[in-house]
């Protein structure tokens, strides 16, 4: 049996990942479930599951969740310290599925810690990709990509013929605009943009998704997962999100994952890597689906994939700020308060100043992931601020 903690228990990947657990009861035991404020949830989960530790990130959520489970034997613990020590607890294996930069620091105490980790969140390679796969490098730790993405590289990437390998092609739904009209996107709605055709996420990943710059942040992920060059990174765009990802090689093969969108799949891929598990997600069927279709992308429509690029290329601290960035842009939007057609070019205008204001510079530490954040924070703030202004 494998002991698992899942970091970010309560979110769309945390509770997939326990869908896969109940059907495997006899392969895992839960050593530890963190969440961040949804206690009710949290403490359920513990106890169906047996978690021998349950943690909000909110202290002041400590008393509520202790009371949710008093009498069960589960050990509970509250605020960001005890994020860390469940993090560093020895494990088989973590899922780290906490959203947003939040997630950053976990999953490096993951890492130390020795646990194999099962990456879900982004920024770890978004905004510390070097820095993150040089320790797992040097403590010899396995990173199994989770996103669905990354995972069908995984599937699909012969490590021993890696230098056959030409390109890296990741797919792309092109979200709910796909073709909505350019001149009716300024007036979307973040309702409107939370309705992806195909995938179940939470709100910051599927407006990404609206704006394709998941598939950016994607892009430099795989930069930082598998042995290739920027110039052999490309997305396209695949409606039906059917294939995954897609790797080419020099003799002319192209290796696809295809599958049902349903996260379960990679999630079960990650748990039981090398190995295969079962999974009760919908079968797919080919001649039901009758065709697969894909697109070049629309950089006009969908400028975020050559932006993250552009980053990636700059390296150092370019994907940290970019990150930030987009991560108060998103937010911004989900407030009402900045159009759909501004994020990603307020996006651009963070990096375009911290290019002048000399702000890109080499992550030697996590203190300067955290110093590039907060500058793409308040830059982001800043502008925000100005775009409201200028509305008014």
């Amino acid at each position: 049996m494998k002991t698992l903690t899942i970091l970010g228990a309560t979110g769309s990947i945390g509770q997939s990942t326990l869908d896969v657990v109940r059907q495997h009861r006899e392969r895992f035991v839960i050593e530890a479930l963190v969440a961040n404020a949804n206690v009710a949830q949290l403490a359920a989960d513990a106890r169906e599951f047996g978690a021998r530790l349950a943690v909000t990130a909110d202290p002041a959520r400590y008393d509520e969740l202790r009371d949710a489970l008093f009498g069960t034997g589960i050990e509970v613990a509250a605020g960001p310290e005890a994020v860390l020590e469940a993090a560093a607890r020895p494990v088989d294996q973590v899922m780290a599925a906490i959203v947003g930069v939040a997630g950053l620091a976990p999953t490096l105490a993951a890492l130390e810690a020795h646990n194999t980790i099962l990456l879900a969140n982004k920024e770890c390679l978004v905004s510390a990709g070097e820095l993150f796969m040089a320790r797992a490098r040097a403590l010899s730790v396995p990173v199994v990509p989770v996103d669905s993405e990354h995972n069908a590289i995984l599937q699909c990437f012969e490590r021993g013929n890696a230098r056959a390998v030409e390109r890296i092609i990741l797919t792309a739904s092109g979200g709910p605009f796909r073709t909505r009209p350019l001149e009716e996107l300024a007036s979307v709605t973040p309702e409107e943009a939370l309705r992806h055709p195909n995938w179940d996420m939470g709100a910051k990943v599927t407006i990404d998704s609206a704006t394709l710059m998941n598939k950016g942040l994607e892009l430099m992920e795989a930069f930082h997962l598998y042995p290739v060059g920027v110039e052999q990174l490309e997305a396209i765009l695949h409606p039906q999100s059917i294939v995954h990802s897609l790797v080419a090689y020099a003799d002319g093969s192209v290796l696809a994952q295809l599958g049902t969108p349903d996260m379960r799949t990679p999630i079960a891929v990650a748990l039981a890597w090398p190995e295969r598990i079962a999974t009760n997600v919908q079968r797919l069927d080919l001649a039901l689906l009758g065709q697969l279709t894909f697109e070049p992308i629309d950089e006009e429509r969908f400028p975020a994939p050559g932006l993250a690029l552009a980053a990636l290329a700059r390296g150092g601290s370019a994907g940290a700020i970019l990150n930030a960035a987009n991560e108060v842009a998103v937010a911004a939007f989900l407030r009402h308060e900045l159009a759909f057609t501004r994020i990603v070019p307020l996006v651009a205008e963070v990096l375009g100043a911290a290019e002048r204001e000399n702000m890109i510079a080499p992550l030697a530490s996590l203190d300067d992931v955290r110093a590039a954040d907060s500058y793409g924070r308040a830059k982001a703030l800043e502008l925000c601020d100005s775009s409201a202004r200028a509305a008014c």
